[in-house]
């Protein structure tokens, strides 16, 4: 997804590119490679360059964000909200073969689906518990459930595999 993004009154020019977890954001020219998922809703663990971020983002309009990161707050205005606001209402989906993965620690407590299911982007694919909350991590893509690689009562640990969806 493209777009201009008003941060702190100055324009920069956006790129997000995501295949699974991994994210290459460009940011005017500069790429940089990001690990970034929700861990709740509104709420993301980021890591660039080595360093963790988490950040709190707020919808204040259709193209406006309050975000918060590490204390401090930032006023966002997505520019090219038409595109933004039809990404976000269709889920932007990610391409080819897409590997599911835990994005914490934690318990495998339900697996809604089963190998051969056809899922669609944002279709819950398994429930893992962590920190006594429970959390559904969903299919990046529409397509068929390849393979699964946990089952129910298994402990997982962040970043692990949990489904391939082709």
């Amino acid at each position: 997804m493209k777009c201009e993004i008003e941060l702190d009154g100055k324009l920069r020019r956006v790129e997000l590119i995501h295949t699974g977890e991994r994210a290459h954001w460009t940011i005017d020219g500069r790429v940089l490679d990001v690990d970034a998922v929700e861990v709740s809703s509104g709420i993301y663990s980021i890591v660039i360059g080595g360093k963790a971020f988490e950040a709190r983002v707020e919808s204040k309009s259709d193209s406006d964000l309050r975000v918060t990161v590490a204390g401090r707050e930032f006023d966002v205005a997505i520019r090219n909200s038409r595109r933004w606001n039809r990404d976000r209402e269709a889920g932007a989906e990610a391409e080819g073969r897409q590997q599911v993965t835990a994005p914490m620690p934690g318990k495998i407590v339900l697996v809604l689906v089963k190998t051969g299911d056809a899922v669609d982007a944002g279709q819950g694919i398994v429930v893992v518990e962590a920190m006594k909350m429970q959390n559904e991590i969903r299919s990046p893509k529409s397509g068929t459930v390849e393979r699964l690689l946990v089952v129910a009562g298994q402990t997982v640990n962040a970043g692990e595999v949990v489904a391939i969806v082709g």
